[in-house]
């Protein structure tokens, strides 16, 4: 998204918001007979090469300005010749065929210094400055400096205040570009200002969107938001129709990047709107690109394929080839990411040979990239090896501005592909250079990857303490990109190569295989809040979280002498190494000289063997850090005989973790494959849901022998009443409750908290005060829509008699029903409570958290996004009876389960109730009773309440009618049996509390 936000910002140098008046050339004829008639049909064309250029119809102002170039000088007009030329000039920067347009510049600015036109010159002086600035090259960008301020000097000398705009919008512009944010926002302020004194509001509007850009560059998303906002309220003022279509299409682009789809499709539809009603084709396929790039984010690459394929229809109809060019790459791209290379081939080729006629070097190489991924897919690894070097000359011996980063990916690909045909040297080399270019442009995304594959690479290596410490620093990078955004730019979302899990996932199995068992709870902890941001997007974890990884103390010093050896490679390229530091490199890597071996030799150097062996002989002697376990056990202390259990899923096997507060952490593995554990999952879950099953408590066992019987003795020996469960992927669909150990139900030996991390949650116990609560209820069938899709929930009769109960037992209970349970009515009055009781349909599904909401009464919604708003702070519990997590074939990983529990705890609720199945009326009508009837006897916890109230229902000789909540099945459910005991686990296990019930 990066080169589309700097395409924006270029173009609108060279007249972005720049319109003509409707022009009518019906009365120009084909024979001019006076110099007078000449002149004014070469003024209309001059006016008609302004239209087309406006509606980004190139082809066709470069014909109209050339003619009225041909016209002005064969009447000597000199200076209608400066105007046509500028314009010629202006096209062709749009064009990014740099060179042409220098060239006519150049004549433009020739002509006016011959005659004295100081109006002309400036305003070639600012054309050659946009040219300049446009093409990148770090020299050329400081002429572009001098340009603008030449061109700044002339217009304040001639009173030319509409040029002191301009030029302070070019100097703007450049300053942003070269990352002198503040410098560059000092100049748009400037421009804004003057343009609202001389009444130039379009202008304004200009400056305004460009602060915005520069915001964008900042990673300022909001700012961004606010300037393209206070940009486009100017245009609707001055019906400035361009204005508003740019500045809708970024607002567009900006909540895309924070991961509010829905609103970046609505601004997308009205900035495409605006951009057919006024011809205006590129804009029209800008606007289909922001789509392109939400429905990327959403994981609907068909449909992203579909709006490309309209992109690619308009420039073609607008004859715009660099455009066609650039989108059949785009689709290649989407080809590959749905692994179908060989379609991907077949566009990327197509790239290539509109890049090579039309010169666009920067598409051309970026096609070979995709190429060789697509080769790279196919198992072809010569040819991938080709095509990424072919694309990586293109970049090298023709850099432009943006290429550093896909020079950066070419070298990261070429490392892959070495590592696959298992030149490991070669691809350490790479890699190596790949992690230099990412650091020196400031690409932790790029960085992170580069840091995940040598992990892999060292695991493969059979050295794991630096596998470890790559994992280590790629860990810490993801978590300093959720810390400072809340969205990922399009260069951060490029690679498909390797996943967050992934990379968390790979560094905790090593921890726990070299014992460093308190460093693998804690990247467990950071895993957990990396899937919650990779759903929510809006999660910034903690202090603790934000830390990241620790480092062992040799992992330091080997991070430090990598650090020094980055920059004393530096000074040798530059030439600017004195005596001392040539020794010093000599040594680090070990008199290595050339310098694509030298990171190879610094790794085998005798000074990182040592620290290396140190790490080892700390691995063997006392793996925990002692004030980081000390913390943990007095967060734990405060809970009276708990214990903190995180399993985790590996391909091969399960690794569970137990944390006490009397001994160090305990590992345990149970060999298991992946795939057994999820099918097992499926059939636990499916005779949970069928109250009429009999392989409920064999399926109940199996898992308690996987999960806590390896654990017996320590948890008795503890005395372990509490269980605080962390659990991980799959294992988020089954309750815990529900394991059984032979004699009994789990629930009935442990209280039992789910929370999402140890390290997000606050153990310290709530206060148990006698509850004040708000009791709503939805009776009535709704029809949702979500997207494309119509979900039909039936009537909820049963809960006006469930609220109605809760208010008969607590006295201090507000009900809301049916239209009086509104959100305006509803969101204001939770503040007041400390229970909200929701009976109500909840919908958690595996996708966008857009795709899991809860119904209001009033037959509205609010998505675990909207939650991001809500205010709970004096909420001590949340509860949603009438929920369910649906489950179509295969389990997701129970993110969305994950996410209600984090959404409301972190707008300030101490816990949720919600169930993993919608349970029947008489069911829930019966743990609800009893939870609350615990709750009133006052003094006991949320999570002690539900368990009594669970354990009451499994000694309960009361059968359940079996009818369904709303006659609603999720796929997969067993029809209930007519005559269920509500002793099954299907009535009381599917109510899990996540967050602090303690």
């Amino acid at each position: 998204m990066a080169s589309r936000f700097y395409s924006l910002a270029f173009i609108g140098l060279t007249g972005l918001f720049g319109l003509s008046l409707p022009l009518d050339l019906s009365s120009v004829t084909a024979q001019v007979q006076t110099v007078q008639d000449r002149k004014s049909e070469a003024d209309k064309l001059v006016e008609l090469g302004e239209q087309k250029f406006d509606k980004g119809l190139h082809q066709e102002a470069l014909e109209s300005y050339q003619s009225a170039l041909n016209l002005y000088r064969l009447i000597k007009n000199q200076k209608g010749e400066i105007t046509a030329l500028n314009g010629l000039g202006d096209v062709y920067t749009s064009l990014q065929q740099f060179q042409k347009a220098l060239e006519f510049f150049q004549q433009a600015l020739d002509i006016s210094k011959q005659i004295g036109n100081r109006f002309g010159e400036a305003k070639s002086l600012i054309g050659y400055g946009s040219a300049y600035a446009s093409h990148g090259n770090s020299q050329k960008t400081q002429k572009a400096l001098e340009f603008f301020q030449e061109a700044l000097a002339i217009s304040k000398q001639i009173g030319d205040r509409l040029g002191e705009v301009k030029a302070l919008n070019g100097l703007g512009f450049v300053y942003g570009n070269l990352g002198q944010f503040q410098e560059g926002i000092d100049y748009y302020q400037q421009s804004a200002i003057l343009a609202k004194q001389i009444g130039e509001r379009k202008y304004e509007a200009d400056a305004l969107f460009r602060i915005g850009l520069i915001f964008y560059l900042a990673k300022d998303y909001r700012k961004l938001i606010d300037y393209s906002q206070a940009s486009l309220e100017i245009h609707q003022q001055i019906n400035n129709r361009k204005g508003q279509a740019i500045s809708l299409l970024i607002l567009s682009d900006a909540y895309n990047l924070l991961g509010y789809y829905k609103k970046a499709l609505d601004y997308s539809q009205q900035s495409l709107t605006i951009s057919k009603q006024i011809g205006n084709g590129y804009y029209e396929a800008s606007s289909i690109g922001s789509m392109v790039n939400i429905y990327r984010n959403l994981g609907q690459y068909q449909k992203m394929i579909d709006f490309l394929q309209q992109s690619l229809a308009i420039y073609k109809k607008m004859g715009n080839r660099y455009g066609e060019g650039a989108t059949l790459g785009d689709i290649g791209a989407a080809y590959n990411v749905l692994k179908q290379p060989q379609k991907a081939i077949d566009y990327y080729q197509q790239s290539i040979v509109i890049a090579k006629q039309m010169k666009a070097l920067h598409t051309e190489g970026a096609a070979l990239n995709g190429l060789g991924s697509s080769y790279k897919d196919l198992g072809d690894y010569q040819k991938a090896l080709a095509y990424y070097q072919q694309g990586l000359d293109i970049f090298t011996q023709n850099k432009l501005l943006g290429d550093d980063y896909e020079i950066g990916d070419l070298l990261y690909n070429l490392g892959v592909v070495n590592n696959l045909l298992g030149q490991n040297q070669t691809a350490i080399v790479y890699y190596q250079q790949s992690l230099a270019l990412f650091k020196q442009i400031s690409s932790r995304k790029g960085e992170a990857e580069t840091l995940n594959s040598f992990g892999k690479l060292f695991t493969k290596l059979k050295q794991p303490e630096l596998a470890i410490l790559f994992y280590k620093q790629s860990v810490n990078l993801r978590e300093s990109i959720r810390k400072d955004i809340r969205g990922l730019s399009k260069e951060e979302q490029k690679s498909y190569l390797s996943t967050v899990e992934e990379t968390y996932r790979n560094l905790a199995d090593l921890l726990l295989k070299q014992d460093r068992i308190l460093e693998a709870q804690q990247v467990l902890d950071l895993l957990k809040v990396e899937e919650l941001n990779e759903y929510l997007r809006n999660v910034r974890g903690n202090n603790e979280t934000a830390q990241g990884t620790d480092f062992q103390s040799p992992e330091r010093t080997i991070i430090a002498l990598g650090n020094e050896l980055a920059d004393l490679q530096k000074l040798d390229r530059e030439g600017t190494l004195d005596t001392s530091k040539q020794q010093r490199l000599a040594y680090l890597t070990n008199q290595e000289s050339d310098r694509n071996q030298q990171f190879n030799a610094f790794l085998k150097s005798p000074e990182i063997q040592k620290q290396i062996e140190e790490l080892r002989r700390i691995e063997k002697s006392q793996n925990v850090d002692i004030e980081k376990y000390n913390r943990l056990r007095k967060n734990l202390a405060q809970v009276p005989n708990a214990a903190i259990f995180y399993p985790l899923i590996l391909s091969d096997r399960l690794e569970l973790i137990l944390v006490t507060n009397s001994t160090t952490p305990i590992r345990k593995t149970i060999k298991l494959k992946r795939e057994d554990l999820s099918q097992a999952i499926i059939d636990f879950r499916n005779s949970l849901r069928d109250p009429n099953s009999y392989d409920v408590k064999v399926d109940g066992q199996k898992f308690y022998n996987w999960l806590i019987q390896p654990f017996e003795k320590e948890l008795q020996e503890a005395n372990i009443q509490t269980l605080i469960y962390a659990p991980d992927g799959q294992l988020r669909y089954i309750p815990l409750a529900a394991l059984y150990d032979g004699k009994q139900w789990l629930i009935e030996r442990y209280r039992i908290n789910n929370i999402t991390a140890s390290s997000l949650t606050d153990f310290a116990p709530r206060p148990r005060n006698q509850p004040r609560i708000l009791a709503a209820a939805a009776t009535n069938s709704q029809n949702i829509k979500l997207g494309d899709r119509n979900i039909s929930f039936g009537a909820l009769p049963a809960t006006k008699t469930e609220v109605e109960a809760i208010a008969a037992r607590i006295p201090r209970t507000t009900t809301l029903i049916d239209s009086q349970f509104s959100q305006a009515e509803t969101l204001p009055k939770m503040q007041s409570h400390t229970i909200v009781h929701l009976a109500t349909h909840g919908y958690f599904a595996i996708g966008q958290p857009e795709d899991s909401f809860i119904v209001f009464g009033d037959g509205s919604k609010a998505s675990l996004k909207d939650m991001e708003n809500w205010t709970l702070t004096n909420v001590d519990l949340v509860v949603l009876s009438a929920c369910e997590t649906a489950i179509s074939g295969s389990p997701g990983n129970g993110i969305e389960i994950l996410g209600l529990g984090y959404q409301l705890q972190d707008r300030g609720a101490g816990a949720a109730i919600a169930s993993l199945w919608k349970v029947s009326d008489d069911g829930t009508q019966a743990l609800m009773q009893a939870f609350y009837e615990q709750l009133k006897q006052g003094n006991v916890s949320s999570s002690e309440a539900l368990r009594r109230a669970q354990i009451a229902m499994i000694q309960s000789n009361k059968k359940g009618t079996g009818s369904d909540r709303a006659n609603v099945r999720v796929v997969g459910t067993v029809p209930n049996s007519s005559d269920g005991q509500l002793s099954h686990p299907y009535y009381w296990s599917a109510f899990i509390l996540i967050g602090n019930g303690l």
